[in-house]
């Protein structure tokens, strides 16, 4: 049955955040964490869960330790990283990543509320020289509980203000010519047992035709580890934005499980000084290994 219902928000150990419904922890926030410069300490959702308790998401992987489960990143932005480890560089050596001194941080503010639902949180994001370069406003919340259906959404929203007074350029690795290595922006890493999962996208797409397809929604089907069984990750982007609600997607599967709504797929995204970029997505986690007919009846259900 479809449900607003009420999620606990308990803070604890000065630098989390759990919301936890009838005695599951849906997700911990980390505001506030304790990471090595090089991996750009910044908020994330880790560990994500299904309703039935199943873990959804990846942190630190010994490939990429600066994967952290669910959060807002800038893998390239005006020369700065805004995501961590090395920074594409066409022509260098080792696949063209090299570790540079511009790794910056995204700074908790304060939260502006805590409710039955979420948070709103106000950030700042500083780059390696320790310039405030953009204000961010986030809200995170928790909708459409169907205990039926297994399943709940995470509605993420922010708002990225540029306050350095010159243009913004949101970038990635395929921008600057590694090809299919777009990802910039709301980004999710999976754990290490979902290597393999089904990829689906609207129109019919499916598994590598997926990657850079500009599409409503992408779905990502994993099995986990330890206990029987698939869930399902159901990404959607608003209608609202000005791609229209369909982005283009980086997605991988066969050696790392990732999905990105990429803001700068196959070229820069300028944001003027005192601009703001705006974004609005939606998670639904679901036990079980859903199909385009799931899909479809949950899209009409839950609609924008």
């Amino acid at each position: 049955m479809l449900s607003q219902q009420t999620v606990l928000m308990t803070q604890g150990h000065g630098d989390q955040l759990t919301a936890e419904l009838n005695g599951t922890a849906l997700f911990r926030y980390h505001y506030r964490p304790q990471l090595p410069a090089a991996e750009c300490p910044s908020p994330y959702m880790h560990p994500l869960r299904t309703l039935a308790g199943r873990v959804v998401s990846g942190n630190r992987p010994h490939d990429h330790r600066w994967h952290k489960g669910l959060a807002m990143t800038a893998s390239h932005l005006s020369g700065q990283n805004f995501w961590g480890g090395g920074t594409y560089t066409p022509g260098a050596p080792d696949a063209g990543y090299l570790d540079l001194p511009n790794v910056g941080r995204q700074d908790h503010l304060g939260f502006g509320s805590i409710d039955s639902t979420g948070f709103t949180e106000e950030l700042a994001w500083i780059t390696a020289d320790g310039e405030l370069w953009i204000r961010e406003r986030r809200r995170v919340s928790v909708q459409d509980v169907d205990r039926a259906e297994g399943s709940w959404t995470l509605e993420f929203s922010t708002e990225l203000r540029n306050v350095r007074r010159e243009p913004l350029l949101f970038g990635s690795p395929a921008v600057f010519g590694r090809a299919q290595a777009a990802y910039c922006g709301f980004f999710w890493r999976g754990p290490r047992s979902f290597i393999g999962g089904r990829v689906l996208a609207a129109d019919g797409l499916e598994g590598s035709a997926v990657m850079g397809a500009a599409s409503p929604w992408l779905a990502y089907v994993g099995e986990h580890d330890e206990v029987d069984g698939h869930a399902t990750l159901l990404f959607r982007a608003d209608p609202a934005d000005d791609e229209g609600g369909r982005p283009h997607w980086f997605v991988r599967s066969e050696t790392v499980p990732m999905v990105n709504p990429s803001l700068a797929f196959a070229e820069e995204r300028e944001l003027a000084a005192g601009a703001v970029l705006a974004r609005r997505y939606r998670v639904t986690i679901a036990d079980g290994a859903w199909n385009r007919a799931t899909i479809a009846a949950h899209l009409e259900r839950c609609p924008w």
